[in-house]
Order: structure tokens, then C-alpha cells, then sequence
């Protein structure tokens, strides 16, 4: 029997993550844009940061999922590292709710809720329109399936003579209330926590073994204390491969939990006494005592909140102080992150939800535009250079650019690919495949830009003719429009499009084909007057035109982002 009572513990495990993971990704799903434009504006001050981060993480129940949002914000230059550390300071107030909750599971018959929830879920979800609050209250209702299991099988589990005298032997080791006996129950709560990577799958695990009385509630006590710390190294797995800010901001979040568990520690008894107090629970009660699990499952719900709330109001005070020991503690790698293809803002995140996942791919694509900018500004450079060795070398970095360019389209639409098959929201869907153009039409540019560059290097190495100041100016005017379109596409992808004013663009492609058509007739009268050769003259406009062609491409990009279409002329 004990074996099927423990498959029955690990699948109301499995249905307990996987509903808190499905109601997350709804709400997330559901406000996912809001969130991060609040997470962004309500970050002012420490408080602020730290209200924000508060209500986040209690609205999409996942301090990880808060963690990992805020980290990616650092990331990408949205968030400071001391806002970083306000929002994650909060976050731990708003993750107490999940233990809220799984107390209830133990107070009352939680499942008379699932079924119901089930039912309308089916049907919400078979209504297009409502089918994100159906994947909602569908993650609600195995939560609560999951809670509702999880407390019949650790009575079961008592139930069973073999499975309670193998279980009891074990804890009753370590019943002696000593330190290291406490720093075991710590450890087992942080490694449990970082191989399961759920804090709420671990924090329910303790209150059945605590409600059942398999456990005492003082190695309870130590088991939530180490999921504190264990649930940090989530976001400090996902910021490896992160920028160095970001990295700070995963190693804040351990430094204060840790801090955080190290105070309590020390304070423990007396902490631990007044939570017992203010709950009415006697720790000298037996599992037999009437009401003893509900009031076990509170005792674990109150200290967490307790822990967390009285953690972040001592800290609060120091978040200087913290960023200056996190800053001491990471330190910038020097390197010429420039001249190297790596990914800056997408991370192989763990429990990553589809639209931070977008979000990061929004970034690294802003990131990816502005680096074409900086390839067709060597260009520029490229066709002025006199110097024979820096020439060489010129040329040689646009190239690297144009292969990095063709990795980060590779790269960024594998990652899309990878995140459109979850289960999206229209909207996301729409933006995948809007982003999937704006990459594809932004290796045309680099392509573009590698093309000039290569024209303007076969003139070089054929010893042609030097192009006239006329042409020269030409050159330059067409480039200048180029840059300003390339200027403008920037700002879009960097800022929000709503304030965006798509005619500026427009009229800069209008005026890039109009000067085109104007040098094409020109070239050809200059060149029957013989003020260059024919071979000058094809070069002259081979860079005019790819200069036109990189105007369309910017346009493309322009029109996917803005979701508009506008025939090119």
C-alpha cells in the first residue's frame, strides 16, 4: 500500500505545480503587458518598488515568476538594480499568499470547489473570447485537486503501519532540538526546494507531514526557512547567462533571504514562541488533539508571513548598502561584448512563462536593430577611409557584423519558434509573427550593408577612379536620409508605438526613391558627358540603390511593428 500512497503524493504534487504553473501563466497572460508597464512606472522609490513587487506576486501567484520578470528588466536597462532589489523585497511578502491558500486546503473540504471549477472552466475555455480565465480557473481547480489529495494521502499515510514507522523513524533522529539537527531541516528544505524548483510544492509537503504529526513542527519551522533560500536559486540559474546587472539583481534575492534566515535563526525561539501565541497552538499538542491540523498548517502559514513581512521591513532600510556588497560581490567581465555574437537579453529560463519570453525576444530584436545601425555607419566610415591597413580592418568588422547578424536571426527565431508552442493568447501569437518579420527584414539590412560594403571594397581593390565631389555629396545625402529612417526604426523598436508617427518614416522612404530616380537619370547624362567612366558610374549607383533597398527593409520592419501596410513605391 505504501508505494501507492506515495505515486498518489507525487501526482497531487505534479497536479498542485502544474495548476499554480496554469493560473500564473493565465494572469499573466491576462495582464502580462500591464504588469510590465507597472513594474516599470510604480518603481519610483524603495517603497514603491517594494508595494509593486507585493502585489505582483500575490495577483499571478509566483514570486518566481516576479523574480524572474525583474531580472529581465535589469537585463534589459528597464529597471535599476536598486529598484531590482525593492520589487524582490516585496515579492517575498506577496509569495505568503500561496501558503494562505494551501493552509485553507487544510481547514476545510477544498475540493467541493474543484468540480465546479472544472465545469466552468470547460466551458469558458470552449468560448474563444474567455478562454484565458477558463485556463484560469482550470489552474485554480488542480490546485486545489492537488491540496485536497495531498491532505486525504498524508492521512492514509499515517493510516499505514509500515509507511508511518519508517517515516517516524526517520525524523524521530533528529527530534533533538540542537543546531545541527535545525541546520539539517534547513538544508533539506533548500535542496528539496532547488531539485522540485517550487517553493509552494515543498511548503504543502510540510504542512501534510506537520498536520498528520509524522512531523514535529519545529523541523517544520526549519523546512520553510530553507525554501526561502531554495527558491532563490531559480533566478540566479536563469541570470548566468544573463548581463552583470541582471546577475546581481538573481544574487540580491539570495542575500536577502539568506540574511534574512540568519536573523531568524538567532531570534528563533522567541519568534517562533509569539507565532505559536498569536495562532494558539501548543507545540507540546499531539496529531490525536482536536483541531491539530488545521492550527499545524497555520502555525507554518503565519511564520512564513511573519518571516517574510518582518525580513523585508528590517532590509528595506538597506538596500543601498545591499547593492553596494552585490556589486562588490559580481564584477563586469572585461570583454568586448560588441565584437562577439552572444544573445543579451534571451536566457534559458526555468518556469519561464510565454510572455516574458516575448518580452526578452523584444529586447534582444531592439537590440539587434541597433546594431545594424552601428554595421551601416562603418559602411559610411568604409568609404571615406585612406588608410590601406585601417581599411582592411574596417572591412573585416562589417563582416563579422553581417555573420552576426545572420546568428541572431537564426537564434532569435528559434527561441520564437520554441515559445510559440505554448499555449498563447492571440495577441502574443500576433507578435510572434510580427517579430518573425522584423528579424528576418533586419538581416536583410545588415545583408544590405555588407553589400555596400563589398562594392565600395571592389572599387578599392580594382584601383578605380575616385568617385567626383559631386558624387561624394550625393553619396552623403542619400546615407544621411538612410541613417535618419534607421533612426527612426530604432525609436519604434525602443519605444512604445502609440507614440510613434509612422508618416516620418513613410516620408523618408518617399524622399529616399525620389532622390534615387533623380540620381539614376543623372548618373546616366553625367557619365554620356564623360564626367566619370561607366565603371564609376555602376558603382556610384550600385551603393545608391542598396542604400534604397536598406529604406524598403526599414519600412518592413517599420510596417510589422505598427501592424500597418503600406505598398512601397
Amino acid at each position: 500500500m505504501s508505494f501507492w500512497v506515495l505515486l498518489k503524493i507525487l501526482g497531487s504534487l505534479a497536479l498542485l505545480m502544474f495548476g499554480m504553473k496554469s493560473m500564473s501563466e493565465a494572469l499573466q497572460k491576462m495582464a502580462g503587458p500591464q504588469l510590465r508597464h507597472v513594474l516599470g512606472a510604480m518603481t519610483t522609490n524603495r517603497f514603491t518598488g517594494m508595494l509593486t513587487g507585493m502585489f505582483v506576486t500575490a495577483a499571478v501567484q509566483s514570486s518566481t515568476a516576479t523574480t524572474l520578470m525583474t531580472v529581465s528588466f535589469v537585463n534589459a536597462g528597464l529597471l535599476s538594480l536598486m529598484q531590482a532589489i525593492s520589487v524582490i523585497m516585496g515579492a517575498h511578502i506577496g509569495t505568503t499568499v500561496t501558503a494562505w491558500i494551501m493552509s485553507l486546503g487544510f481547514s476545510f473540504n477544498i475540493t467541493d470547489f474543484v468540480y465546479p471549477a472544472f465545469f466552468i472552466g470547460i466551458i469558458l475555455i470552449y468560448m474563444k473570447s474567455r478562454r484565458i480565465i477558463g485556463d484560469f480557473l482550470f489552474g485554480v481547480a488542480f490546485l486545489f485537486l492537488g491540496l485536497g489529495t495531498l491532505k486525504e494521502t498524508g492521512f492514509l499515510l499515517v493510516q499505514d503501519p509500515e509507511a508511518n514507522a519508517i517515516i517516524s523513524d526517520f525524523f524521530a533522529r533528529f527530534n533533538n532540538a540542537n543546531f545541527w539537527n535545525s541546520i539539517f531541516f534547513l538544508l533539506m528544505g533548500t535542496i528539496l526546494t532547488l531539485c522540485v524548483q517550487s517553493s509552494a510544492a515543498i511548503m504543502a509537503i510540510t504542512m501534510m507531514l506537520c498536520s498528520t504529526g509524522v512531523l514535529h513542527i519545529d523541523q517544520g519551522i526549519m523546512l520553510v526557512l530553507g525554501e526561502n533560500i531554495g527558491t532563490t536559486i531559480t533566478a540566479n540559474i536563469v541570470a548566468m547567462s544573463a548581463n552583470v546587472q541582471a546577475r546581481r539583481a538573481a544574487f540580491a534575492h539570495f542575500t536577502i533571504n539568506v540574511i534574512g534566515v540568519t536573523w531568524a535563526l538567532i531570534c528563533l525561539k522567541p519568534f517562533f514562541g509569539l507565532v505559536c501565541h498569536i495562532v494558539g497552538f501548543d507545540t507540546a499538542m499531539t496529531a490525536a488533539a482536536p483541531g491539530f491540523a488545521i492550527k499545524a498548517s497555520m502555525v507554518l502559514a503565519t511564520f512564513h508571513s511573519s518571516f517574510n513581512v518582518s525580513n523585508t521591513l528590517l532590509q528595506i532600510w538597506f538596500v543601498q548598502y545591499i547593492e553596494r556588497f552585490v556589486c562588490w560581490a559580481i564584477k563586469p567581465k572585461k570583454v568586448d561584448e560588441e565584437e562577439d555574437f552572444r544573445l543579451h537579453f534571451i536566457t534559458s529560463g526555468i518556469m519561464k512563462t510565454p510572455e516574458l519570453s516575448v518580452f526578452e525576444a523584444h529586447k534582444e530584436i531592439e537590440s539587434f536593430s541597433e546594431r545594424m545601425q552601428r554595421m551601416f555607419s562603418m559602411v559610411r566610415n568604409l568609404l571615406t577611409e585612406k588608410d590601406e591597413q585601417k581599411f582592411s580592418k574596417l572591412y573585416s568588422r562589417i563582416e563579422k557584423y553581417e555573420s552576426i547578424s545572420d546568428n541572431m536571426e537564426i537564434e532569435i527565431a528559434k527561441y520564437l519558434d520554441q515559445v510559440s508552442d505554448a499555449h498563447l493568447s492571440d495577441e502574443t501569437k500576433a507578435k510572434i509573427r510580427a517579430m518573425l518579420r522584423e528579424i528576418s527584414e533586419l538581416e536583410s539590412i545588415g545583408d544590405a550593408c555588407y553589400n555596400m560594403a563589398r562594392t565600395i571594397n571592389r572599387k578599392v581593390q580594382g584601383k578605380q577612379d575616385h568617385f567626383t565631389k559631386r558624387q561624394y555629396e550625393h553619396i552623403n545625402q542619400m546615407m544621411d536620409l538612410t541613417d535618419q529612417a534607421l533612426t527612426q526604426m530604432n525609436a519604434l523598436l525602443s519605444g512604445r508605438k502609440e507614440a510613434y508617427d509612422v508618416n516620418i518614416t513613410f516620408n523618408l522612404e518617399n524622399g529616399i526613391n525620389n532622390f534615387r530616380a533623380q540620381l539614376k537619370s543623372q548618373n546616366i547624362n553625367d557619365i554620356n558627358n564623360h564626367e566619370y567612366t561607366y565603371a564609376v558610374g555602376t558603382i556610384y549607383m550600385d551603393l545608391i540603390n542598396e542604400c534604397e533597398k536598406l529604406g524598403d527593409y526599414v519600412v518592413n520592419v517599420v510596417e510589422a511593428r505598427m501592424g500597418t501596410r503600406q505598398k512601397a513605391s
